[in-house]
């Protein structure tokens, strides 16, 4: 099985710069985030996409989701000695893939019935850390296939721009104008997050990943893409290439000239370029779980999977408790998602 993106050193490395701590076992990375508050401080570990045996197949069977679940326990339990005293919990996102929504709703359903005859105490954490449905584009076709497999208004679109002189640009740290594309796309990332009512990480962040996937001797490939009309920068994303993974980490644009579908181009051509690393999937990196026009991201879920690619669906994070302080930091953590999630977005929104 190839390693997620998230289990790779260069994203690791990268968290440590950001508030994270790095501790290797048994070839698993595990993150660990430290809360202090005066004299008192407590920990997280999170494990992001666990690592699972090769052997995994990916539609699940009981013998090796119970035999999984196990395993989850006896690494929590040779990692506990290794964290910080007040360590709270062991936070681990499963990656099992599922091509349908209800095989995975009826996988978490299955899990306590899995914990309680594996004998551990595994729980569904109250928030995902990553986006647990998202749409993976197989990228092995060829550029014509590609554009065939897509709605055919997406098709439309990525042409419209086309006809109509948009052109996009792809800038990695280190080339010349790197820092107005930069500050460009911060701008339109500003932007985004007053249009849309989300939270953004300082520039800074941005820059470091950009920086750091320009690296000589990097082992993964980061680059911004900006895409313009006549002088004017419209939409920016920002991808990711590591091994045969592209991944589409973040995405912006303004609020003008928005009928010439600058993000529709600037996607294809990641895409492209994706390709042509040698990647084989674009993993969309997140979507709401179905097709529902009440959810507030619905927009979204059109968007990404208008590409032709097949969507994941994944049972999302789980922890096991390590301090009987767990319960109240759960419901802190729940309330704390529901206040940026509901009360912050709609403030913003404003």
């Amino acid at each position: 099985m190839a390693r997620h993106f998230q289990q790779t050193d260069f994203w690791v490395q990268f968290k440590c710069a950001h508030g994270w701590r790095h501790i290797k076992h048994n070839d698993v990375s595990v993150l660990v985030r430290t809360f202090r508050a005066g004299p008192f401080s407590v920990s997280l570990a999170y494990i992001p996409m666990a690592p699972v045996p090769d052997e995994r197949v990916q539609t699940p069977t009981a013998g090796k989701d119970l035999a999984y679940i196990k395993q989850l326990d006896y690494f929590t339990e040779e990692i506990q000695f290794l964290l910080p005293k007040h360590t709270l919990c062991a936070r681990y996102d499963l990656p099992v893939d599922f091509a349908r929504v209800a095989d995975r709703d009826a996988y978490n359903e299955s899990v306590a019935d899995m914990a309680a005859l594996a004998q551990t105490d595994i729980r569904k954490s109250r928030v995902d850390v990553q986006p647990p449905d998202t749409v993976v584009l197989d990228i092995t076709k060829s550029e014509d296939d590609l554009l065939a497999a897509m709605k055919s208004k997406w098709r439309y679109n990525v042409r419209y721009a086309q006809k109509h002189g948009v052109t996009v640009r792809a800038v990695t740290a280190g080339d010349p104008g790197f820092e107005q594309d930069f500050a460009s796309f911060y701008a339109l990332y500003r932007t985004t997050a007053a249009r849309d009512g989300i939270g953004i990480h300082p520039a800074a962040y941005y820059r470091d990943l950009l920086e750091r996937g320009a690296a000589v001797g990097s082992m993964a490939r980061v680059t911004l893409y900006v895409a313009s009309h006549e002088g004017d920068d419209l939409a920016a994303i920002i991808t990711l290439c590591a091994g045969e993974s592209a991944v589409y980490l973040y995405g912006c644009s303004g609020n003008e000239k928005r009928n010439l579908m600058p993000n529709y181009l600037v996607q294809w051509t990641a895409i492209c370029d994706a390709k042509r690393f040698g990647c084989t999937a674009y993993d969309f990196y997140g979507i709401p779980p179905t097709d529902d026009p009440a959810h507030p991201m619905h927009g979204l879920y059109l968007f990404k999977t208008g590409w032709g690619g097949a969507e994941v669906h994944r049972p999302g994070s789980y922890d096991i408790p390590l301090s009987r302080w767990y319960g109240i930091y759960a419901a802190a953590e729940k309330f704390r998602a529901f206040w940026h999630k509901k009360v912050m977005k709609r403030l913003r929104g404003r």
